[in-house]
């Protein structure tokens, strides 16, 4: 019955806007085959993850003040604090650390700002192109206090720091009503953020921006005005609110709901069908309003210029923590967006049921109601697995099994645009991740585990990460790249996975210092250019090799007995073979294929095979992998 009501509430809420918006011309009817469409363009993408505060400082006259940055964790600011150098050792601790309040090194860093903004992403375009991007996926830009910008004083405004003028821009967010979308003006970090889309659109990269319509922050527009007003707050029922403040009393009694219990980030109030507990949850966001106002931010971006050509506006967003919202308003939400610009994708965060035991499937989320893909930690998790044997060894068989039921319940046009991620914003970079043989995700800081090596991987964590990499690059889903993977960064969870961009024309400090105090090798920090070169390559056998994308799948050798691995992308004209050798001896190898003819090794074109009765023959080498085209 639940359901019933569910699918009713979506199929009203259709119709209105239906018939709302036809009258206006704007928005036409979507039948369902519409509706579940996926872009295109979202199963060729290559993206490219941008944590705008960590990318590059372009303009030091914007740069966040203490001012800026106080409504957010640790919500505790020394009166030295400062910028924090570019190039500065990481672990190194910044001068105001000894008067912070705050106990461990650890906290202090979420105080760090290092003043990169959207002038720096302007000028890193070309580098960014360079690559072969064609789709950026933006950490949260809107306006906030935080470092990473998921507690929002503005959902309506890019960040007043990461644009040329911040003063000004909070003069005139002052002249508008938040609530009338009439009222709401261009801030000067709005524009640039808009010349941002122009110029990665000018190069074919298409851009996602990434919110959180689950949490505001403790500074948002409408939370502080429930703060002062209490239950006669026309917003009150926007939030999860415990309990109002009783005026008559010297305690203060309000009291609400945060994000996993992060009081710096109010959730938003939702009608919750059945059990809190199901997942997906059934119900929808309480207020209409607060939901109307999370549409006016949607088109805002989607479309600017509001002339019902989108082409001026983002292409999509990715949606934080989208299972903490019930699937009722994630269907509206789909209905809205494919009307506004049904090239828009929709890419979901679904990642746990049980930390650190149990990933949440996705499927039910990728029926075609709700969203275009999800960021695919569920690949990633056994892909690590059995590259780099952590947590233990992982033999072929296994790994593919896994892999094929990841994908079942998964439409085609899904598995195709899946976000294939080897680390983010929030887990370790990806050279770490495979440094440590640990559980994914689990104990994966120093300070949580001495043991976590956190020094420049070795030379065998870069043989598995370029096995990695080519597998990630030649399976199904398009692949992703958090910055400054291409170029060997490493660094721990969530706060030393967000270090500061490596640049070629900056200096940076030796890493010499351990958070804990331990003994540690120097390591220098500078660009990998092998690393990056190889990056590149990928990137260009992926897009001048449409069966990676388009292709079918056939694993065609899987030897538990000898660590080798083999699948094959193709199609009726074209075959790629895709081989790994994980053992630590050379390997010959006879692999079957679709199509007979010549194979030539995509890393040295002078490496050529010839298949024989439909099948391969050759010799790999020890942890390693290789791509095979036919020509």
């Amino acid at each position: 019955m639940k359901i019933i009501i569910s699918l009713l509430f979506v199929f009203v809420f259709f119709i209105s806007i239906s018939c709302n918006q036809n009258k206006s011309g704007n928005i036409k009817n979507i039948d369902k085959k519409e509706l579940s469409y996926v872009p295109e363009w979202s199963k060729e993408a290559i993206w490219y993850q941008i944590f705008v505060e960590r990318f590059r400082n372009g303009d030091k006259t914007n740069d966040p003040t203490a001012l800026d940055i106080i409504g957010t964790y640790p919500d505790s600011i020394p009166g030295n604090w400062h910028i924090t150098e570019w190039g500065r050792d990481w672990y190194k601790s910044d001068d105001y650390f000894s008067k912070s309040p705050l106990p461990n090194k650890w906290d202090n860093l979420q105080l760090r700002r290092y003043g990169g903004d959207l002038q720096g992403v302007l000028d890193m375009l070309n580098y960014i192109e360079s690559l072969g991007i064609n789709a950026i996926y933006f950490n949260p830009v809107n306006d906030s206090p935080s470092l990473h910008k998921y507690d929002p004083r503005y959902w309506s405004h890019i960040d007043r720091n990461f644009g040329p003028n911040p003063k000004e821009d909070i003069e005139i967010i002052k002249t508008e009503n938040p609530v009338d979308v009439n009222t709401w003006k261009w801030t000067n970090a709005d524009k640039l953020f808009l010349k941002v889309i122009e110029e990665c659109h000018n190069r074919g990269i298409k851009v996602i921006m990434d919110y959180s319509w689950n949490h505001t922050g403790k500074e948002f527009w409408a939370f502080l005005d429930v703060k002062e007003k209490g239950d006669k707050s026309e917003f009150a029922d926007w939030f999860e609110i415990v309990s109002f403040d009783n005026p008559s009393t010297k305690e203060n009694e309000f009291k609400y709901s945060g994000w996993a219990g992060v009081q710096t980030m109010p959730e938003m109030k939702k009608d919750i069908i059945g059990s809190p507990d199901d997942v997906p949850l059934l119900g929808n966001i309480h207020s209409k309003a607060a939901k109307q106002h999370i549409f006016n931010v949607t088109k805002r971006w989607l479309d600017p210029n509001n002339d019902g050509d989108p082409s001026d506006g983002i292409d999509g967003y990715r949606l934080d923590v989208a299972e903490k919202i019930p699937t009722g308003f994630w269907q509206e939400y789909r209905i809205f967006v494919k009307n506004v610009n049904p090239e828009a994708v929709l890419i979901g965060e679904i990642w746990w049921k049980t930390w650190p035991d149990e990933l949440l499937l996705p499927q039910k989320y990728l029926q075609g109601d709700m969203f275009d893909a999800v960021m695919n930690y569920h690949w990633y998790r056994p892909a690590r697995h059995f590259f780099a044997d952590a947590p233990n060894e992982m033999n072929p068989s296994e790994f593919v099994q896994i892999l094929n039921e990841k994908l079942e319940g998964i439409d085609q046009d899904r598995q195709k645009a899946m976000m294939n991620l080897t680390s983010s914003h929030d887990s370790p970079r990806t050279s770490t991740s495979l440094y440590n043989n640990g559980r994914d995700k689990y104990m994966t800081k120093p300070w949580e585990n001495k043991d976590y090596k956190i020094d420049k991987p070795d030379l065998k964590t870069s043989k598995i990460q370029e096995m990695l990499l080519i597998h990630q690059y030649t399976f199904i889903g398009a692949p992703h790249i958090w910055y400054g993977d291409e170029v060997g960064m490493w660094g721990s969870d969530d706060p030393c996975t967000r270090k500061p961009m490596v640049w070629s024309d900056i200096k940076y400090d030796d890493e010499i210092t351990h958070p804990l105090n331990q003994k540690r090798k120097t390591d220098k920090v500078e660009q990998d250019s092998v690393l990056l070169s190889f990056y590149k390559k990928l990137i260009s056998i992926r897009k001048t090799n449409p069966v990676l994308v388009f292709g079918d799948i056939d694993f065609s050798l899987i030897d538990d007995k000898n660590k080798t691995l083999a699948y094959n992308r193709f199609n009726e004209t074209n075959e790629v073979v895709v081989v790994f050798n994980k053992s630590l001896n050379k390997k010959i190898l006879r692999i079957p294929v679709h199509i007979n003819g010549t194979f030539i090794n995509a890393f040295d074109s002078s490496i050529v095979y010839n298949s024989e009765n439909q099948f391969l023959e050759f010799e790999l080498e020890s942890l390693t992998g290789t791509i095979l085209i036919h020509k």
